[in-house]
């Protein structure tokens, strides 16, 4: 996983997990049932013109608002390999690796990267580099307990792998 490479979708400040995955889709935590629905009602286009590998780039404080994990369970189904934002709300930052979503936080990054530049993550390093700029910009490396997160696909998989071992 230590190289991801996609398009940016580029939103503002304070993206809160309202417009993430609305709570009228929240009776189930069905990820492709989420996924069609990822930001419709900030960017009704968004899951039209997302590529798998693709990545959100956002403001401060995104994932602001309530405690769903269905938000980065959307994000994620939807084919974003990640999100790169100037700051995360506390509790989508702990969710976001409990489901296996890596999150990087840059505000220079953000400020670098426009809509629809290519970009280039080494989840290893913690660095985003601009493909249109040539610009590289640093955050924290998915490392540690964090990195085991992410390459399992979430905390239910680490969960999952560690019980198989025990009863092996």
């Amino acid at each position: 996983m230590p190289i991801l490479r996609g398009r940016a979708f580029k939103y503002g400040d304070h993206v809160n997990t309202d417009v993430i995955i609305p709570a009228r889709y929240l009776d189930t935590t069905d990820p492709d049932e989420l996924a069609p629905h990822c930001l419709e009602d900030l960017d009704p286009d968004f899951v039209r013109k997302v590529e798998r590998g693709d990545m959100i780039v956002a403001g401060r404080n995104f994932g602001c608002g309530s405690s769903r994990e269905h938000a980065p369970i959307a994000i994620k189904a939807a084919g974003v390999s990640c999100v790169v934002a100037a700051s995360f709300a506390r509790i989508f930052y702990r969710n976001a690796f409990n489901i296996g979503l890596p999150i990087f936080e840059s505000a220079e990054a953000v400020a670098g990267i426009e809509a629809a530049d290519e970009l280039q993550v080494d989840t290893d390093r913690g660095t985003i580099g601009n493909l249109r700029t040539g610009e590289t910009f640093q955050s924290q490396p998915v490392a540690g307990p964090v990195k085991e997160l992410v390459e399992a696909g979430g905390l239910v998989e680490v969960v999952k792998k560690r019980l198989k071992a025990v009863q092996a």
